[in-house]
């Protein structure tokens, strides 16, 4: 090879060589950054949902929740988490701003509890709510998840309806002079619950009316309500008032949106559109494993927080 052509070739080589190098550094860095984007609503994703990518620690997790743009997080297993562990995250997500959705405080499937008078179930009913305000006093929680429990074969159905209005009123009496909300959730029998009382949304709107307190609230979780019921944004506005909590979830499949039928970014610009300022938990698993699978989730709240204002 002439001696011209050698140093012209090895110029060029050089020239690509540093400019693979600058891609390589840049997609090094690029994959370090957070992802702050704020999201439009507060998605709550739960403790755990993404621990590929930042390990078994609640702190930790929090803090790449955080990092992704999130701006809640939620764990219905937190009434059962030791005190001093609640307060940690509760003390967390007050240095980074973030909100908390509502933690379970009652969910039996297999009890048929709001339903009767049993004086015992009544008794019951009050200790779960006195626990539920310790749980609060340790966390600021502002809502706690409760389930009336099973549909009772042997009493009409306007009889126990009557029963969960009193004992719902009940409860809320005892939690709301500290301001805590109680969210009733309605579930799916023909997937996912069978044999309980409350699945429907005007179900749980025609209990709010009876109880007349404010600190009787639904969650509304939209992927039991789309295979219950569909009528997703009717049924949102009609229960409007009385909403306290999102829970979100694609059917079929029960996973990120975009992975089933639900046009979850109709759905979302509807509920920014009206106001909302709560939680909407993540209450769903992931379409793909590992690693690719928590940053795919990722990207479709993305998508499905791009609509347009």
């Amino acid at each position: 090879m002439e001696r011209r052509n050698f140093l012209k070739t090895t110029a060029i080589g050089s020239v690509a060589f540093a400019g693979m190098a600058n891609v390589a550094s840049a997609t090094v860095n690029r994959s370090n950054d957070s992802n702050t984007a704020k999201f439009k609503l507060k998605y709550a994703p739960h403790l755990g949902m993404f621990k590929e990518n930042a390990g078994s620690d609640p702190i930790d997790n929090i803090k790449f929740i955080a990092d992704q743009g999130f701006r809640a997080i939620f764990d219905n297993g937190l009434m059962n988490k030791p005190p001093e562990l609640q307060e940690k995250i509760a003390n967390e997500l007050a240095r980074l701003g973030m909100d908390m959705g509502p933690f379970v405080l009652y969910a039996d499937f297999k009890t048929k509890s709001f339903v009767t008078q049993d004086t015992e179930i009544k008794g019951m009913l009050k200790k779960k709510m006195l626990e539920g305000l310790e749980v609060q006093k340790r966390t600021g929680a502002k809502t706690a998840l409760v389930v009336p429990g099973r549909f009772d074969e042997g009493m009409e159905y306007a009889y126990q309806m009557a029963n969960i209005i009193d004992n719902m009123r009940m409860s809320c009496d005892i939690v709301g002079k500290a301001g805590l909300q109680l969210v009733m959730e309605p579930l799916n029998a023909w997937t996912n619950h069978p044999g309980l009382i409350l699945t429907k949304m005007p179900e749980a709107y025609l209990i709010c009316v009876g109880v007349n307190h404010p600190s009787c609230k639904i969650v509304n979780d939209i992927y039991h309500q789309q295979i219950t019921e569909g009528n997703i944004i009717p049924n949102i506005d009609k229960c409007w008032d009385h909403i306290g909590a999102f829970h979100i979830g694609d059917n079929p499949g029960r996973k990120e949106p975009t992975t089933g039928e639900i046009n979850y970014k109709n759905i979302f610009k509807h509920i920014y559109s009206k106001g909302y300022d709560g939680v909407l938990c993540c209450e769903h698993g992931k379409s793909k494993p590992g690693k690719e699978g928590e940053l795919a989730l990722i990207k479709a709240y993305r998508e499905v927080d791009s609509f347009e204002i």
